[in-house]
């Protein structure tokens, strides 16, 4: 009866922590939302974080008391096992959930610190704008920045006609081993170098004979011409 009553009683706890989690993740996540975030986290959004992780420490340890407690019944009980299933899987949703709020907290927060100081970037240039001297030292400097991008990019032209030249040459290499092997493996076959022969033997005789017809054809129509 004792180890029912503490069941019983720990399982309450484990609820209103739950409860009390999602008001917290409530409150924490309008940080989130913000569209004019703070360059830094103020206060209130470091207190909200803080008592999430302490609540979270609360209920793993508040989950083992459950765990122990379950072991030491004599005959585990199904519904209690399911029940402690289900807090520890809350348990790690939430965990997970804090996780993505403070990464998108910290991401908005980088955007708008990064979009700050493109303002201020810009409103110093424009504040320089009356000083001859500083505008013409911000032309030079842009003058060589595009220099070495023009550079950069001619070093990545070169960089692939170099490849591309390496590819040629890889190829031709290539063509040259298939051409080895083709004429290694006809001079293995019995009777193929006769056979080439005899083809190449045939191509000249023809020649030979459709050169002697032409020569006699221009010999014709010169005697009659």
């Amino acid at each position: 009866m004792a180890t029912q009553s503490s069941w019983a009683q720990l399982r309450q706890q484990a609820r209103a922590q739950e409860t009390q989690t999602e008001s917290l993740f409530h409150t924490y996540a309008q940080f989130a939302s913000k569209t004019d975030i703070e360059p830094k986290a103020n206060d209130e959004e470091r207190r909200t974080e803080e008592q999430l992780n302490e609540i979270l420490e609360k209920r793993s340890a508040l989950l083992h008391q459950l765990a122990r407690l379950l072991d030491s019944e004599p005959t585990a009980s199904a519904l209690k096992s399911t029940n402690l299933a289900r807090h520890r899987e809350i348990l790690q949703q939430h965990r997970t959930e804090l996780s993505r709020l403070k990464l998108q907290i910290q991401q908005t927060r980088d955007r708008a610190n990064l979009l700050g100081n493109v303002r201020a970037d810009i409103d110093a240039y424009r504040a320089r704008g009356d000083n001859p001297e500083a505008a013409e030292a911000d032309y030079m400097l842009d003058e060589r920045r595009r220099v070495e991008n023009s550079h950069n990019m001619v070093e990545s032209v070169l960089s692939q006609a170099y490849a591309a030249n390496e590819s040629f040459g890889v190829q031709r290499e290539t063509l040259s081993s298939i051409q080895r092997r083709i004429t290694g493996a006809a001079a293995q076959v019995p009777g193929i170098n006769g056979l080439m022969q005899r083809i190449g033997s045939k191509k000249r005789r023809d020649g030979i004979i459709l050169g002697s017809f032409i020569a006699v054809c221009c010999l014709v129509l010169l005697w009659f011409w």
